[in-house]
């Protein structure tokens, strides 16, 4: 589904990601682990188009997506969340979902002169598809509460939720276990199992090693910028390589 080839990004200095090549399989929920400052972040920076690579192509669906914007990525079927959500804290949560799709006929204004009918129309769509996911995540009840009341494990929630109602292909979640408390983790959990289960793909960050151990099949590790190792999670969390690399020699 996406394959990223020889892809690096230094910013001036030494590369922070070096030469890393992978394929992420169609339907499979892959896990990217790795200690701090392994260049995890910034490798799915490049990939959504946040970064620009200094080398290497990233293709997805045959079609190649490294250079181009995020919104551009994001137009192609490829959606990321980020550790730390940021949602428009005085907006309610059910509008913070339904400014994601993209390409809306009222963001060009003169249309909503001209076809007031048909936005109107669109909008009412993209409400119906938003509770929907609110539902799905289990925050309905909270749909028109300003998001600044949220918490952080709800904040991850509302992200995924506004991923979602624009229908992506594959998933980038940085993190979507960090400072959730383990309730909403196993809700969060069991959304990701039910999304891949109807055909999403999902490229996951996470230090929480149950997770990636119920969840990702395959797992990359990423040390000092550079692929070290991709197997099962029992394999991974047995080699030396891996223990080093977090643990030090």
């Amino acid at each position: 589904m996406l394959v990223a080839e020889g892809v690096s990004k230094s910013f001036g200095g030494p590369p922070v990601v070096q030469d890393v090549s992978f394929t992420l399989t169609r339907g499979a929920i892959t896990g990217l682990i790795g200690p701090n400052g392994a260049g995890k972040t910034t490798l799915f920076n490049c990939l959504a188009g946040s970064l620009k690579p200094s080398a290497g192509r990233i293709t997805l669906d045959g079609v190649r997506i490294d250079g181009l914007r995020p919104d551009q990525v994001f137009g192609h079927g490829l959606a990321r969340t980020f550790q730390i959500p940021k949602p428009f804290p005085a907006m309610t949560v059910l509008e913070n979902v339904m400014l994601a799709p993209p390409g809306q006929l009222g963001e060009r204004f003169w249309t909503n002169w001209l076809r007031p009918g048909a936005v109107a129309a669109e909008e009412r769509r993209i409400r119906d598809r938003a509770r929907h996911w609110l539902d799905f995540v289990g925050l309905t009840r909270l749909a028109q509460e300003p998001a600044r009341v949220l918490s952080g494990g709800q904040r991850k929630l509302l992200e995924l939720a506004r991923v979602l109602v624009a229908e992506p292909r594959l998933i980038l979640l940085d993190e979507p276990g960090a400072g959730v408390a383990p309730p909403l983790l196993e809700t969060i959990m069991e959304k990701i199992e039910v999304l891949n289960a109807q055909g999403t793909s999902f490229l996951i960050i996470e230090h929480n090693m149950e997770l990636v151990t119920r969840l990702c099949r395959p797992v990359l590790v990423l040390a000092q910028g550079r692929l070290l190792l991709e197997g099962a999670p029992e394999e991974v969390k047995r080699d030396p390589r891996v223990i080093e690399a977090y643990l030090g020699a």
